[in-house]
């Protein structure tokens, strides 16, 4: 089923000489994405965080900073050699791809001034070292050397470089040792350079036994241990230098589904060369000579702001094994109790007398397991529906849906396979639940399935009751733990028939579809939100109170920003909760002075989606699965969802909207320049943190 969107009825024909187009309107989306990561580490320089927290807000930083050269520095590469025309900022690929580099090298030295100067000398005073190779004593030394020969030199494979051994294929982000190396080995060949993989079966951080370093929590790198010992693996021969680096690769695949026959066995073909498509990054030791950084470039294809010197550990990401590992709870956050809901063990009661609104992760995410775990006990449960898009490794949800397949329900699973990095694990679970004999689902070509959503049709008496839930998050047990995200359970009849249409939508042929309750892209959600951004305009217009609040992952589409400016143009009051990419900018005279745009970081990431309409005294509130993002709006499959108890809508609006908007302490302020600023109480007005108040307020 390959379903066009129908054209938006908000028609967006401006002429080109629209003073709303005008490129410096519009802050580039790479750019904001990576300007995120600055504030994800300033929370590891917070000295009022946890010390083991900072150290995973560093880590944090560095994974996202890897992905993002993996999906968005590889799509700039992929756009730039298609002749792609540029985005509202009106900057061509290459140009960003510039400003990129800049911004990138300058939150890595960022990075490794934090880890050097500041988390790794306050855990040592903590009694958490990651001993460098200088300060290992002769003790350590030998016992380092010892657990090398025995426990890594047998699995690595050194490859001298040479006619007959070309330069090895490098995995993506796998860690290699480039040696320069004098003298003849065994065969009378003259060494020169040789390449040291480490297998990914070895742990990247070792940690040293108690009564060897004499310290309970005392770690050093791999990639240490292979610089210090690397001669061992070379007997005859003289080591000049080692040198760790890094190739970071493109990751986003790329699967023609028009042209395809079956786009599982397409994906798992694509998968198998994931680790080795076209590299866009080169992390490489700072003192690393100038020779062998050419020669890696060149043989990477790559340019040489391409190349990142590192002062430490190539991977210092995972570092993150050592929060794992030591067993200090004064160095993390205090534990919290979520809050179970009365009525669980009885989930289809409970649910009949009223709708059940849970924010995760002050909420558990137990009611959805057992009103999933209980439909599939049920006798009297005829079907399941359910959309997966990262459901996470030994899923529970997964386990319930076997389970009701097993005791004779009708079971259909919708799951996305191009879930981003799950796409693997989405494979196996399809598998899985396919043997089980579940019905799976793979979605509408040319659209990921990304809503949330589960249906469960019972027979009570004489007629079918349908039970839904509707998410803002994924179905993983793990992020609703540290994920900010509301979920619905409801019995109303409309939203259940809504949702049983769009998975007929999704599982079938149906025709477009006229939803009572739902805004759904790509069909309506889009021309929704501009339809009720113009309805707070008219309202301004009209000289009636008129605001709009919304909080989101990020923003870019721009019709949206477009009628943002205009509603701000008539005097609507905007506020704009974006975690990450933000390409509006606020604040300039006569275009957006009545938009205020703010990000928060916090112990939680924040995840939900939530818009809120002032509507002249009858408020319109939606959670939704999508940001307002082009590829969510236009080019994805979500749901946006009212919630019509008036009094769970009020909790949404107090707890995930003013609540955020009175933050003073996890706060960061857009500015009309692009740069954000971090908030501070004014004189004499008290500290609010949301989450810390929702943890409060609901955990107790």
């Amino acid at each position: 089923m390959n379903l066009q969107p129908p054209a938006t009825k908000i028609a967006d024909s401006a002429p080109e000489r629209d003073p709303l187009r005008d490129r410096s309107l519009y802050f580039n989306r790479e750019v904001s994405q990576l300007d995120f990561n600055f504030r994800v580490l300033a929370q590891a320089m917070d000295p009022q965080v946890p010390l083991l927290e900072r150290l995973r807000y560093l880590c944090i930083s560095c994974t996202n900073l890897d992905e993002f050269f993996e999906i968005r520095a590889g799509s700039l590469h992929h756009a730039h050699d298609l002749g792609l025309a540029p985005g509202a900022d009106g900057l061509a690929p290459a140009t960003v791809l510039g400003r990129i580099h800049d911004r990138a090298a300058d939150l890595v030295q960022q990075q490794y001034a934090c880890w050097n100067d500041v988390l790794r000398p306050a855990l040592a005073d903590a009694g958490v070292r990651v001993l460098a190779r200088e300060s290992w004593n002769e003790q350590q030394t030998e016992w380092l050397r010892n657990c090398f020969r025995d426990e890594i030199m047998p699995v690595l494979s050194p490859l001298g470089l040479d006619p007959a051994h070309p330069f090895p294929k490098i995995l993506n982000k796998s860690l290699n040792i480039v040696v320069v190396v004098e003298g003849k080995d065994a065969f009378g060949r003259a060494g020169n350079h040789a390449i040291v993989r480490a297998p990914r079966s070895l742990p990247r951080i070792i940690q040293i036994p108690e009564e060897i370093s004499g310290g309970k929590n005392d770690f050093v790198f791999l990639s240490a241990m292979l610089s210090a010992f690397v001669d061992e693996l070379f007997p005859g021969m003289q080591v000049k230098g080692a040198y760790q680096f890094r190739v970071t690769r493109n990751s986003e695949l790329l699967v023609d589904e028009e042209e395809v026959d079956n786009i599982a066995l397409a994906l798992r073909d694509e998968l198998v060369g994931r680790g080795y498509l076209r590299a866009v990054r080169l992390e490489i030791a700072e003192q690393c000579p100038d020779a062998i950084v050419r020669m890696l470039l060149e043989n990477f294809d790559l340019a040489e702001h391409a190349v990142y010197r590192i002062n430490g550990p190539v991977n210092l990401n995972r570092v993150i094994q050592v929060y794992d590992l030591v067993q200090r709870p004064d160095l993390k956050f205090t534990p919290f109790h979520q809050r179970v809901p009365a009525g669980i063990d009885s989930m289809f009661d409970t649910v009949s007398q009223g709708d059940m609104l849970l924010h995760h992760p002050f909420d558990a995410f137990s009611p959805v397991l057992e009103l999933l775990r209980q439909a599939a006990e049920d006798p009297n449960v005829l079907a399941i529906k359910q959309t997966l898009y990262r459901a996470g490794k030994d899923s529970p949800i997964v386990e319930h849906l076997v389970q009701a397949a097993r005791n004779g329900k009708d079971v259909t699973a919708v799951v996305e396979l191009r879930a981003r990095f799950d796409e693997e694990a989405n494979l196996g679970l399809a598998d899985r639940l396919q043997e089980a004999g579940v019905q799976v689902v793979y979605g509408v070509v040319g659209y990921k399935t990304h809503a949330k959503m589960m249906l469960i049709v019972r027979r009570e008496g004489r007629k079918l009751q349908r039970y839904t839930h509707l998410g803002t998050g994924n179905y993983h047990t793990g992020t609703a733990r540290v994920y900010t995200d509301f979920g619905l359970i409801t019995a109303d009849p409309e939203l259940g028939s809504d949702v049983n249409l769009v998975f007929q939508q999704l599982s079938g042929l149906a025709p477009a579809i006229r939803l009572k309750c739902l805004l759904q892209s790509p069909f309506t959600l889009h021309s929704g939100v501009l339809k009720r951004i113009d309805r707070e305009t008219r309202h301004a217009k009209a000289e009636r109170p008129a605001r709009i609040i919304a909080k989101m992952n990020a923003l870019n589409e721009p019709q949206v920003v477009r009628a943002l400016y205009r509603a701000s143009q008539a005097g609507v009051q905007v506020d704009l909760i974006v975690r990450g990419a933000c390409t509006l900018r606020p604040g300039v005279p006569g275009i957006s002075e009545n938009i205020r745009v703010r990000s928060i970081v916090g112990r939680f990431l924040e995840h939900h989606r939530v818009y809120w309409f002032a509507n002249d005294g009858e408020p319109d509130l939606l959670c939704s699965s999508a940001d307002w993002l082009e590829r969510n709006l236009l080019r994805r499959v979500e749901t946006g969802f009212p919630i019509r108890d008036p009094a769970l809508a009020q909790r949404v609006f107090d707890e995930a909207l003013d609540n955020y908007l009175r933050d003073n302490v996890a706060a960061w302020v857009l500015h009309p320049d692009g740069h954000y600023e971090r908030l501070q109480p004014a004189e004499g007005e008290p500290p609010h943190s949301a989450q810390a108040s929702l943890l409060a307020k609901i955990c107790g």
